[in-house]
């Protein structure tokens, strides 16, 4: 197989970052296809603990080409101080960093109106992470984004710059009251400084990407956030604002639909949610604490704590039905240890009456109640357990009604942070 990609099943956080680093090991390309560093993927590697926000966690490998794709939008500072911290490490990225030409540039006014719209929404703010990332991609929408490959004309990106410095000052000013000014010198000197230290890792990586696939080169999609923040299946207006699930991978890379051969889910054994919107498991009391403690639940890039719950089989159905998987990893087993049972969500109760589909508002989905099954926990350590036989009875069987529920098979499962606490049942490549 030449293609396979990794998108997350639940609210992001489900442990992509680790998954995707050890399948990078087979790989020759590994791409974002979305988003911004508004992401963070954590990989421990012989106990070092690696946070990257841009660049796939394949870059961890020796000799492996990363490709940031044209679905992203990209703060070129984030990503020179990544570059700097690969080199810190130890990883030289020289010819193996690829950077779309066609992806939309992040700029200052990008994160004033982000801090400004999240300020006038109050206690209704979608709790984003003040990257810009909103913004970026609504004047990506409205055509008057600035591509890096404006980058390359003087006069083009002046032009294009100048209008929206006023624009924006504009808008800040008498929508949201919230007064800035920029300095276009400022900005465009320092924009270009910047972008002088990554050019050498720009080009057309849609050409690229079409290359490997039809060379028989080995290429592997790495999705940001989760199929439940996806700005059109997502759970609206909690979303993110790009197409996180498999349906942006052709858009965001260029690449054809019809040349991916195989879509995997990461869920996590519970679930997790970090910002605003609606969470039908989500367990706010000492259960949810201890999932917190145990899981370590704190945003890579905020540092804010997540919202915990139950597994919600009914939720990550629809993302398996939506990406068309061809299976479901799941991380975090360890986690479960502590309990005597553990609660999973098969079913919604709206109103009075089981439904059969996924809510498609915030309002209904907030009304919900979970119909759960309860398991007998396994009160056993897994940490560190590596073979499928070595799993308690019950943990197995936890997996086995992950896999009849959801009518797809757990290829792989995760029962701690490392590279090689991962039980391998089939290969997924």
């Amino acid at each position: 197989m030449a293609t396979l990609a990794i998108v997350g099943t639940q609210w992001g956080d489900e442990g992509k970052g680790k998954i995707v680093d050890i399948l990078s090991e087979k790989a020759d390309y590994i791409v974002r296809f979305q988003g911004g560093n508004n992401a963070g993927h954590t990989v421990v590697v012989n106990g070092t603990k690696y946070v990257l926000h841009l660049l796939p966690s394949g870059i961890l490998h020796d000799g492996k080409k990363c490709v940031l794709g044209n679905g992203m939008v990209i703060d070129l500072e984030s990503l020179w101080n990544e570059v700097e911290f690969i080199r810190r490490v130890g990883k030289n990225p020289e010819g193996r960093i690829f950077v779309s030409e066609r992806a939309h540039v992040i700029f200052p006014y990008h994160k004033e109106l982000d801090a400004a719209s999240e300020k006038l929404k109050g206690d209704g703010s979608i709790g984003t992470t003040l990257k810009g990332i909103g913004p970026a991609y609504r004047d990506k929408a409205g055509r008057v984004g600035i591509r890096i490959a404006d980058l390359k004309d003087e006069e083009t990106f002046k032009e294009k710059l100048r209008w929206n410095l006023r624009e924006k000052e504009l808008t800040l000013k008498h929508v949201y009251n919230y007064p800035v000014s920029f300095n276009f010198d400022e900005v465009y000197s320092h924009t270009m400084k910047v972008y002088e230290k990554v050019a050498d890792y720009v080009c057309d990586t849609v050409s690229l990407l079409n290359r490997a696939i039809d060379n028989g080169e080995r290429v592997l999609f790495e999705g940001a956030q989760a199929t439940l923040l996806d700005i059109d299946v997502g759970t609206y207006p909690f979303v993110t604002s790009s197409n996180s699930s498999a349906l942006g991978i052709p858009a965001g890379t260029g690449v054809s639909p019809k040349k991916i051969e195989k879509i995997y889910g990461i869920a996590k054994a519970y679930t997790t949610r970090v910002g605003g919107g609606p969470f039908p498991t989500e367990l706010k009391d000492s259960v949810g604490e201890l999932l917190r403690a145990r899981g370590h639940e704190y945003g890579s890039t905020t540092g804010r704590p997540r919202r915990c719950g139950w597994l919600d089989l009914f939720a990550v159905k629809f993302s398996v039905m939506v990406n068309n998987l061809d299976g479901v990893v799941i991380t975090k087993l360890d986690v479960l240890d502590a309990f005597d049972e553990i609660k999973v969500c098969v079913g919604y109760e709206l109103d009075g009456e089981v439904i059969d589909r996924f809510p498609s508002t915030a309002k209904e989905l907030s009304r919900v109640k979970p119909i759960y099954e309860t398991l007998p926990g396994w009160k056993t350590e897994t940490t560190h357990v590596k073979r499928w036989e070595d799993l308690p009875k019950e943990a197995q069987n936890f997996i086995r009604f992950v896999e009849d529920y959801l009518g797809v098979p757990v290829p792989m499962v995760s029962t701690g942070p490392q590279r090689d606490e991962t039980i391998t049942c089939c290969e997924l490549w």
